[in-house]
């Protein structure tokens, strides 16, 4: 890929022969040089737009799990790299967390980022990232730019040398830390070495870069309480069932990640607090154990709960949870309530607002927590040009966070004259396909300080419920035009016809567009009446539009006096004309209730139930024809059948009666039954009914029109 045209195709990265581990050694010096903690070199995949991770340095190749393999389109700072053709610098976790918040989201901490391009003049072979501490300066420098720079050159050439040479790669292992040695404890370098840790008033452990116990003196298996021959090898998150929670494997990711030491406290049943430090290097943590007497005076005067923990903002696994309930979410208000039900309470937050942009105007899309709710109203409408923390953040994508009043008042006076009674907030960009789509305001309050970890988790959170709002918002606006185009096509009443009493209903599908192409009509023909149901396959767009145009053809042969058999003749070469991969069912009536009778011609649709005044219900199992837009020659035959005072037609499509593992003879016998327990009801109320009968519980899998007829004495 080379100024935006595809590059030649890259080599395959998966069964070759080099003299030695090519990308180890060239990924081991571009870090020694640059003194990164950690990397990766991704090659491209053969034959398609994929980059794959062939070798990982200096950490576990679990911290890099959910980008193994990733599309050169993903957004993410290898893909930048390599399909733009750039050096991609991320300067922390801020910078992380409002570039990229799918990675902020898994890897919360502190820690910076530079992906390059493994590329030649011509051809793209893969890309390299490494990472540095969160104490790196927020800029990389020049020396280290230039090191980088030129060692993806080496490296790309070297590539290129080995593809002309049809010398292929073998896999390679990664760079981290010989394993844990498992033995006794009190191997800790010398003899008395060992001694003194063992001397030691609190607990002393050595992890490995997994997680591993390499070592723990006899303080810490008394104040874990498990000995140390079953410490030794495992991880602790593992091994000691009151620490599997993943908010303590999450400081373990976060010390190595990070370089930076970290802590927290657990609870050991009953009610012995235990705080835990960890102090990182580049070959693992030592951890210190020691007892948490200040939160046990703090805890002393409640009983503990079993399996109480410390309260955090949002652990790994509830992130995981809410992004999972994110992308189930299907409209606007979904969103809205999410947030409120789950983001806002994991985070401590009152009361929310989403904000989004409508032309020139911002507009209020929903809110909860406010007591009046005249409060959030007053923003709906604001020009965009007020200077509002809601428009800025909007138009800027900055997320802004005021810890109390003072500092928002300080820079919104006008906020001072409309207070909401809350203390703190924090204002989300709600950022999605590159572009904002509304402003989440989170209120608080209590005055809250807002530390660097828990602004990047919030933006994180932003960037996930924007993704979210993006696709609602889609969603309703293709819901709103299904149902218009639907409403369009049927009729908005029934005619009212003499000696005829008519009742119809028409539900959507729950799955897809909620659209579909059911159609029922009724329409007046000299002195008579005409009825018509049916339905075109599928549930999109073009089926609805084919069913506009069948029903006009059907009233248009009506008008004209055609009888059923010919109506149906007409409209099935109209539909064959038209040229349409699409069928239709169709069951055409033509109505004389002053001789109380009607004339039917079926094609290929469910036969009709007829009620008669005695109360006994029949099937009408019709002659007819294929179904229309099949076979030019076909000819529908018409049945006559006795309509007498107190009858009552019903005609219906499949969607009534067809379901999974549901055979159609039973599913038709039961409706009979509900249309002769019910049938002396209104029609409305009996439309009701039978659709209620056919209603699955786990929503429609497809749409369902019904049309009742009933002949008046």
């Amino acid at each position: 890929m080379s100024d935006g045209q595809p590059s030649a195709q890259a080599p395959s990265t998966g069964r070759t022969r080099v003299g030695r581990p090519l990308l180890s050694l060239a990924l081991a010096s571009m870090m020694d040089e640059v003194h990164a903690h950690s990397g990766a070199v991704y090659l491209r995949a053969a034959n398609e737009p994929v980059l794959e991770m062939a070798v990982m340095a200096g950490l576990p190749r679990a911290f890099a799990a959910p980008w193994e393999r990733v599309g050169l389109s993903a957004p993410i700072p290898v893909a930048d790299a390599a399909r733009e053709r750039r050096l991609v610098w991320i300067g922390g976790e801020e910078e992380m967390a409002r570039r990229y918040p799918r990675i902020a989201v898994v890897l919360p901490y502190p820690f910076a980022l530079a992906a390059l391009p493994v590329a030649t003049d011509s051809t793209t072979y893969g890309a390299v990232y490494v990472t540095w501490p969160g104490s790196h300066p927020p800029e990389l420098s020049a020396r280290e730019r230039t090191h980088l720079t030129a060692a993806c050159e080496r490296l790309a050439a070297r590539l290129a040398r080995a593809l002309q040479d049809s010398v292929p790669l073998l896999p390679e292992h990664d760079l981290i830390a010989a394993p844990a040695l498992s033995g006794a404890a009190g191997t800790l370098g010398t003899v008395e070495s060992a001694r003194m840790v063992a001397r030691l008033p609190y607990g002393m452990c050595s992890l490995d870069l997994h997680g591993r116990i390499a070592f723990a003196n006899p303080a810490a298996a008394e104040l874990i309480g498990v000995p140390v021959s079953e410490l030794l090898g495992t991880q602790l998150w593992a091994s000691v069932p009151w620490l599997n929670d993943p908010v303590y494997e999450d400081r373990y990711r976060a010390a190595l990640l990070s370089q930076q030491s970290t802590s927290f406290v657990a609870l050991r049943p009953p009610g012995d607090w235990l705080s835990f430090r960890l102090y990182p290097s580049t070959n693992g943590l030592s951890v210190r154990i020691s007892r948490a007497r200040a939160v046990a005076e703090m805890n002393r005067a409640r009983r503990p709960v079993p399996g109480d923990t410390p309260s955090r903002l949002v652990t790994i696994s509830h992130v995981l949870n809410l992004t999972g309930a994110l992308t189930e979410a299907v409209s606007v208000q979904d969103v809205v309530q999410l947030v409120a039900d789950e983001i806002a309470p994991a985070v401590g937050s009152q009361a929310l607002v989403v904000l989004v942009p409508r032309g020139d105007r911002l507009r209020v899309l929903g809110h909860r927590g406010y007591p009046d709710p005249h409060l959030v109203e007053r923003f709906d409408g604001l020009a965009l040009g007020e200077r509002t923390p809601g428009t800025h953040v909007l138009t800027t994508g900055v997320p802004a966070f005021f810890e109390d009043r003072q500092q928002l008042e300080r820079l919104y006076p006008a906020r001072e004259a409309t207070p909401d009674g809350f203390a703190a907030w924090a204002y989300l960009p709600l950022v999605a396909s590159g572009r904002p789509v509304g402003t989440l305001v989170l209120a608080f309050d209590q005055p809250h300080g807002f530390p660097a970890d828990e602004r990047a988790v919030l933006t994180s959170l932003g960037g996930l419920v924007a993704q979210a709002l993006e696709r609602a918002l889609l969603y309703d606006a293709k819901h709103h035009l299904a149902h218009g185009l639907q409403a369009a096509l049927l009729p908005n009443t029934l005619p009212r016809l003499p000696g005829i009493e008519a009742a119809a209903r028409y539900l959507p599908a729950t799955q897809g567009m909620e659209i579909g192409g059911d159609f029922y009509d009724l329409v007046p023909a000299r002195g008579q009446a005409a009825a018509v149901i049916g339905d075109v396959q599928g549930h999109n767009v073009t089926a609805a539009g084919l069913m506009g145009q069948i029903r006009t053809a059907v009233r248009a042969y009506t008008t004209v006096g055609q009888p059923p058999g010919e109506v149906m003749g007409s409209t099935n070469q109209l539909l064959i004309d038209l040229g349409s991969d699409l069928f239709a069912s169709c069951l055409y009536l033509r109505l004389d209730p002053e001789h109380g009778r009607a004339v039917m011609a079926r094609a290929g649709h469910p036969p009709p139930l007829l009620k008669r005044p005695d109360g006994r219900v029949r099937v009408l199992d019709l002659a007819g024809g294929p179904l229309l837009g099949i076979d030019a020659s076909a000819v529908y035959q018409t049945t006559e059948v006795d309509l007498a005072p107190g009858s009552v037609l019903a005609l219906y499509t499949d969607g009534l009666i067809e379901s999974p593992g549901t055979d159609i003879e039973d599913a038709v016998a039961d409706l009979g039954e509900v249309l002769g327990r019910w049938g002396h009801l209104p029609l409305d109320e009996l439309a009701d009914r039978l659709v209620e009968s056919g209603t699955m519980p786990r929503g429609r899998i497809d749409d369902v029109a019904v049309l009742l007829l009933r002949a008046e004495g």
